[in-house]
């Protein structure tokens, strides 16, 4: 006799029958999962937004220090009426370099004034300092930011191949160099400096640094003398940690 036994054939056609169903029982079963995670899973939303808030909260502590830091500065500093002539309220940073807590409040707020004007990270390779006061603290600050620090000098102060440009002073032309070989091509460079007054100085800078190839991301002072509107020859943004001069001194001469 052919044929399954019926027993067979009620067996199959059940089992044929609730495969279907078992499918859909645990896609119903993953879908509800998904939806319901375990009560010991992490909220990937309640992760992010704390996050955020941690950024936040991190942002707004350091913004609170550096207004801090730059009232102590800015009170630490002395003026000299009609220095180095007439008409100038020359402003003297040296307090700031003789007392060790102010130099260390000095390094703190420009590094983290360069971090808000720059990005947490910033990729910056090089710290230019122009002589001579971009000295005193562009080295420290290079440190405390992980890049390196290259000197502008005068004409004939240093060894090997350099690179010159000129800009004019009150009496004439003077000349600044850098080695041709201390910033590789590409590097991204912040120029550093005391007090951006006429931006002569700053601006030959800049262009030394971007004729050895190097990319101008930059320029960072302590102060700005406002009214004689040095920002306007440099050719990338300037930043300064001090509210500066906005009018020249009437001298009483």
């Amino acid at each position: 006799m052919s044929g399954a036994p019926p027993s067979s054939h009620v067996n199959a056609t059940h089992a044929a029958q609730q495969t279907p169903g078992n499918t859909t029982n645990n896609a119903a079963d993953v879908a509800s999962t998904s939806a319901h995670p375990p009560p010991n899973a992490p909220d990937p939303t309640t992760s992010n937004n704390a996050a955020q808030r941690g950024l936040s909260t991190a942002a707004a502590s350091s913004s609170t220090e550096l207004a801090s830091l730059k009232v102590t500065l800015k009170s630490s500093l002395r003026q000299f009426p009609d220095f180095p002539s007439p008409g100038i309220l020359f402003e003297d940073i040296m307090p700031l370099f003789s007392n060790p807590s102010h130099h260390n409040s000095l390094i703190t707020a420009l590094e983290l004034q360069f971090r808000e004007k720059f990005g947490a990270n910033h990729g910056i390779d090089v710290i230019v300092g122009l002589e001579s006061r971009g000295f005193l603290f562009g080295p420290t600050l290079a440190m405390r930011l992980g890049a390196g620090f290259v000197p502008v000098r005068k004409q004939g102060k240093l060894p090997g191949e350099c690179v010159t440009e000129g800009y004019q002073k009150e009496y004439g032309t003077d000349w600044f160099q850098m080695q041709k070989d201390a910033i590789s091509p590409g590097q991204k460079v912040v120029i550093v400096d005391d007090i951006i007054a006429t931006g002569g100085s700053a601006a030959a800078a800049g262009n030394l640094v971007q004729q050895i190839g190097g990319q101008l991301v930059g320029y960072v002072f302590i102060m700005e003398l406002d009214f004689l509107k040095g920002r306007d020859k440099l050719n990338a943004p300037v930043h300064t940690l001090l509210s500066g001069q906005d009018e020249a001194l009437q001298s009483s001469k």
